[in-house]
């Protein structure tokens, strides 16, 4: 089988080596591509995004708890949260030159907007997968650190972590004493385009729903709805 890609620029950028090549293919292999091409000999990169996200998770996690003992929970979580959302991957992917390297169909290939924002978000957790499984955590790590904890500092200056969820549990824990809660009203589309409607309830009660291409988006468009419903600034 042929290479799609040769992936020696972007292992030499990093300073990385995969020792299983499939694994660094297939994690910039996305599900569009397959539908073309349904007789290629690797699946789509979902399956590595899962792993990936949750090593994520916790090299973010173990970094922050270690470098910020005196930082309560909450403001961790917030920072967290601002460190890997899809925005924030998929600037740092764009960074390193993720883009170049997609896996896509062709049709994808031309979705510039940000449905690719999320493809690139994805790629990189895939990609972190990838690596967990080819060399482990440390160099994970160290992976993570050098490109996406390297973010903080800014995160922090221009107050990017106050999104919209984080304000508005903020002020309903504040106000109401109640922590708000997120659940799907309505799923549509196929599984490489989800569209999702999302309601933010306080206890049972409605308060706003929001929509997105992704249940982390319908959720904080509720969110800044919800703001606007309570008149909570």
């Amino acid at each position: 089988m042929n290479k799609i890609k040769d992936f020696s620029p972007l292992e030499d950028k990093l300073e990385i080596k995969f020792e299983n090549r499939d694994l660094l293919t297939q994690s910039f292999i996305h599900r569009s591509y397959l539908n073309e091409n349904p007789n290629f000999y690797l699946g789509h990169n979902e399956r590595l995004e899962f792993l990936g996200d949750a090593v994520l998770e916790l090299v973010v996690t173990e970094d922050l708890y270690k470098k910020y003992p005196d930082k309560p929970e909450g403001e961790l979580t917030n920072w967290r949260a601002a460190l890997v959302n899809a925005k924030m991957l998929s600037f740092v992917a764009k960074e390193i030159g993720f883009n170049e390297f997609l896996i896509l169909s062709q049709g994808e290939k031309k979705e510039t907007g940000k449905a690719r924002q999320f493809i690139l978000a994805d790629a990189i957790e895939a990609f972190i997968g990838a690596l967990y499984l080819d060399q482990g955590y440390n160099t994970c790590q160290k992976f993570i650190k050098e490109y996406i904890m390297k973010k903080l500092p800014h995160i922090i200056e221009a107050g990017l972590y106050k999104d919209a969820k984080s304000s508005f549990q903020e002020k309903a824990q504040e106000k109401a004493s109640i922590t708000p809660n997120y659940k799907v009203i309505k799923e549509t589309g196929p599984d490489h385009q989800k569209h999702f409607s999302i309601g933010v309830f306080l206890d049972k009660e409605l308060i706003a729903e929001g929509k997105g291409s992704s249940k982390q988006e319908a959720e904080e468009d509720a969110a800044k709805n919800a703001l606007k419903t309570k008149g909570w600034k």
